[in-house]
């Protein structure tokens, strides 16, 4: 029987795979013997991404395509790419997503918020349309969400983020009872305070670390490297019967 942790042979694609938590969902994928394909639109940490995931002593391939997720035609062709250079796609993460940019209700322009729910919300459910055909025609596959917190935090005067996050984890439970019979799962990962680009100057400073981290029991930040085991789980076998669920991780944040 192939361990839970063994990804031999296994292709996983990583949107959003270059940076934070999906870099370390990346590299615990690449780690545990998969081949990953990386989508991101920062060429330079594409790059940086391809060359830190070779180095870690695994043989498996990897590869970074520069995809804009809120683009649909850029995902089908990225898609087509990945396809083309692994042969399949065995686990999806839909991971990309950007900050929003914090104002009260009645200041935020359509502009912004069509912005994020242009790749936080269209952009997964474009990346999951692309790669659910080829799923469901080899009946076999694993999509995985990344939502938030905040989806249900009441996260003040960002509430364009959290709306695109708690939608992405009812696309996962539908989702997850409409291709149950074609043995593909779907699931949620819902990250708590977490260092990353996305949050580089907040958790360190005066007010987060004297208001938000003693909400957390564990008393620290998430970090990149916590993603990486959890990611092997839902992509391998291991989590075989595990379906339209969400993964809390966010050191207890969100029941203290």
């Amino acid at each position: 029987m192939t361990e839970w942790h063994d990804l031999s042979g296994h292709v996983a694609l990583v949107t959003g795979g270059n940076s934070g938590i999906g870099l370390g969902m990346a590299r615990g994928l690449h780690k545990a013997g998969a081949a990953v394909a990386i989508w991101g639109t920062n060429e330079a940490h594409n790059d940086a991404a391809v060359i830190e995931l070779s180095a870690d002593g695994s043989d498996a391939a990897v590869a970074a395509f520069r995809v804009d997720v809120s683009d649909e035609d850029a995902v089908a062709a990225g898609v087509a790419q990945t396809l083309a250079t692994f042969g399949r796609i065995d686990s999806c993460f839909a991971n990309a997503g950007v900050p929003g940019r914090p104002a009260p209700i009645d200041t935020i322009s359509t502009e912004e918020w069509r912005r994020v729910m242009a790749v936080n919300l269209d952009g997964q459910f474009f990346t999951v349309r692309a790669v659910a055909g080829h799923m469901k025609a080899r009946r076999t596959g694993s999509i995985v969400f990344t939502s938030s917190v905040s989806m249900t935090d009441g996260l003040a005067f960002n509430i364009h983020y959290a709306a695109a996050k708690a939608a992405l984890v009812a696309m996962a439970r539908g989702l997850a009872v409409e291709l149950a019979r074609e043995r593909i799962r779907v699931n949620a990962i819902v990250p708590g305070w977490t260092e990353a680009a996305m949050t580089e100057g907040l958790l360190d400073s005066p007010a987060a670390q004297a208001k938000i981290l003693p909400r957390v029991p564990l008393r620290r930040w998430g970090t990149p490297q916590d993603y990486e085991a959890t990611a092997v789980w839902l992509a391998g076998p291991g989590s075989s019967y595990f379906t339209g669920q969400t993964l809390v991780m966010d050191g207890g944040y969100t029941v203290f």
